[in-house]
Parts: structure tokens; C-alpha cells; sequence
């Protein structure tokens, strides 16, 4: 099988669900147990950023399916909003998005559990369009910061770990993201992105990788504020890219998720492995077009994001928890016992 068609499919179902021409199955009947048979689970994403890369791994190199479990496709279905829906109405079972999400969804929905954790750092970056004048991308975080007052910026939409990281910085300087920027509400689809930053519609975005590493490759915009690259202090390892569930699937499709982590962790250990052609390849295939100097700025990148196993640190999680609070994304610190399952708690 081909990746184009895959990603075909993915898109259709993100278009289709964004212009309202079908729904999610079971939308507004809330579902608690599994909607799949033996040895099968349901899975959908919030995008197709690098965090999503070790499932396309072990979906190509046919890991689940060695491991015992099977998906179709995971729809890409652009906000964390509508992945938790998902996961919510029983349309999927397991949901790929990010702690933004979880910490939102397990305010008002105690059984929300986390199943894998994809990368241990904030992954988001901003990213200036090239005729954006401000202060120079070396001068220091405050100035950077103070930059983008005025200026329009486009996210995911609202609500999103994309949202979050405006809100963080510009408080972090005493300004108001409501008030002192025009957040773009954009999708989560990379082309329409850097579109809009090329087009001059927006001056910067706030998008997860490789959308700056691309924009750089591509000449289109300049990675202006990076977290992962060390840009805000205190904001380096951090739990963010995740794979959550609910705690009645956890238990009803324990072997499924279980085979599930399994697989994940050996697309891991390809990526921190020695065949760095072959992961490379793989990476060229899950996002189609990226040019040759962005792949090779994303592999190094990879080995340093993406952990070795599904396990939740907790300094990482305290980080994360930190953030949101910062950034008055949530109101209560959650509960690293409640949302971490004992088998993937780490000191």
C-alpha cells in the first residue's frame, strides 16, 4: 500500500467532518466500554505531526499487527476538540492529541486515562513569515515575545496546545493574547499553514513540528520561538504528545492496548536505533514533500523528543501541569495517580 492513498483517506474524513457532511458515529450519545471487536481498536489523531511518527512506523513495518491488535486508518480530525468528542461519543477508543486535551477533557471527565506518552517536549513553535520586522530571531525571549503584539497568528484553533503557547508567552510578558493579537484559526493541515504565512494572511504561526523546520527548508518563514530548541526556560522536557483513553477501555480492551503499547515501543527503538536511512525513508513517506534539508534537521530532533518507552516521567508531567496553570488553561493541578496509569509512572 501506497502513503498517498492513506493520507487521502485521512484528509477526506478531516474535510468531511469539518463541513458538517457526516458526523462521528454515536455523536451526542456518550459511550463508555469499546466499540470494536477481539483484537482490534479504534484510533484517531488530532493531526500528523512528528508525534504521530512512531505509529506510522509500526503500522508500516506491521509491529501492532505482529503484537495482536489492528486499526484501520486513524482519521486526522484537526483539533483536540473534536478527538476528545471522539473518544467521548465511542467513534474511537484511543485518541492521539495533546496534554492541552487531556487536562481539559479530565476536568469534566474523571475515567480520562493516558495510554502512551509520544513526546517529552513541548513541540509547538512559532514561526515568522519573511517579511516579518520585528526583533531579530537571536535577540532575547522577552523582545521576541514582545514582537508579536499586533500581529496575526495563526493556530489550530482555540482551545489547542497551538492556542496555548500564545497565551503562555504573551502573559509571560504582561499582554493579553485576546486583546493584543488576532489568533487565525487555521485547521491543523501543514499546507493550508504555511499557505497562509506565505500569503501574508498571517504574520507568524504557532504550529507543532515540522511546520518550522519545513517553513525554514522551504524559505517560506524562520523558526522564531522554539521550546524543544530550549527558547523558554523551564520548558524543555515536558509531557505533551500523548495517547489517552478512557478508564472503562482501558479495561475492556487491556490485551488490545497492551499489544498497542507494545508495538509502539519498538517504533521508538527504531527511531533512537542505527538505521537512520531507513527511519529517514519512512519519515520521507509519512509527510510527502518535505525537502531534503528539513529531514535531515528533523532526525536529530526525533531521537531528542521522542522517548524510548510509553512511560510518563513525573517531573515532565509536574511541567506540564505548570504550563497549563501559567497560561490559565486550567484551574485544579490534575492528578499525575488518577491520569497515570501504575505501569507507566516514572520518578
Amino acid at each position: 500500500m501506497t502513503e498517498q492513498p492513506r493520507m487521502d483517506r485521512r484528509l477526506l474524513v478531516k474535510g468531511l467532518l469539518a463541513t458538517g457532511a457526516v458526523t462521528l458515529t454515536g455523536a451526542g450519545c456518550a459511550r463508555s466500554g469499546a466499540s470494536t471487536g477481539t483484537g482490534k481498536i479504534s484510533v484517531g489523531q488530532v493531526s500528523q505531526s512528528i508525534a504521530f511518527f512512531p505509529l506510522f512506523i509500526a503500522t508500516e513495518k506491521g509491529y501492532f499487527k505482529d503484537e495482536g491488535v489492528t486499526f484501520g486508518d486513524p482519521p486526522i480530525l484537526g483539533t483536540g476538540a473534536k478527538v476528545a468528542a471522539a473518544l467521548k461519543s465511542g467513534s474511537i477508543e484511543l485518541g492521539g492529541s495533546v496534554m492541552t486535551d487531556v487536562f481539559k477533557l479530565s476536568a469534566i471527565q474523571s475515567d480520562i486515562r493516558l495510554v502512551a506518552d509520544l513526546v517529552d517536549r513541548y513541540y509547538i513553535d512559532v514561526i515568522t513569515g519573511k517579511n516579518f520586522k520585528g526583533a531579530a530571531a537571536d535577540a532575547t525571549l522577552d523582545e521576541r515575545i514582545k514582537s508579536l503584539r499586533g500581529r496575526k497568528i495563526g493556530i489550530t484553533g482555540p482551545g489547542s496546545g497551538t492556542e496555548a503557547l500564545v497565551i503562555y508567552l504573551f502573559d509571560k510578558v504582561g499582554l493579553d493574547s485576546k486583546k493584543d493579537a488576532q489568533l487565525v484559526n487555521l485547521g491543523s493541515e501543514p499546507s493550508a499553514a504555511l499557505g497562509a504565512l506565505k500569503g501574508g494572511q498571517v504574520d507568524a504561526l504557532s504550529f507543532a513540528q515540522p511546520l518550522g523546520q519545513q517553513a525554514e527548508g522551504t524559505g517560506v518563514g524562520t523558526l522564531y520561538i522554539s521550546p524543544a530548541r530550549g527558547d523558554i526556560p523551564g520548558l524543555v522536557d515536558v509531557s505533551h504528545g500523548v495517547i489517552f483513553t478512557t478508564q472503562s477501555i482501558l479495561k475492556d480492551k487491556a490485551k488490545e492496548i497492551a499489544a498497542f503499547q507494545r508495538a509502539l515501543v519498538r517504533a521508538k527503538k527504531d527511531i533512537h536505533g542505527n538505521d537512520t536511512a531507513g527511519v529517514r525513508k519512512l519519515l520521507a513517506e509519512y509527510r510527502s514533500g518535505l525537502p531534503d534539508t528539513t529531514l535531515d534537521a528533523l532526525i536529530p530532533l526525533l531521537k531528542s523528543e521522542i522517548p524510548t518507552t510509553n512511560a510518563f516521567r513525573r517531573s515532565s508531567f509536574d511541567t506540564a501541569v505548570a504550563f497549563h496553570g501559567s497560561a490559565g488553561l486550567i484551574t485544579e493541578d490534575p492528578d499525575y495517580d488518577r491520569l497515570v496509569p501504575a505501569n507507566l509512572r516514572e520518578m
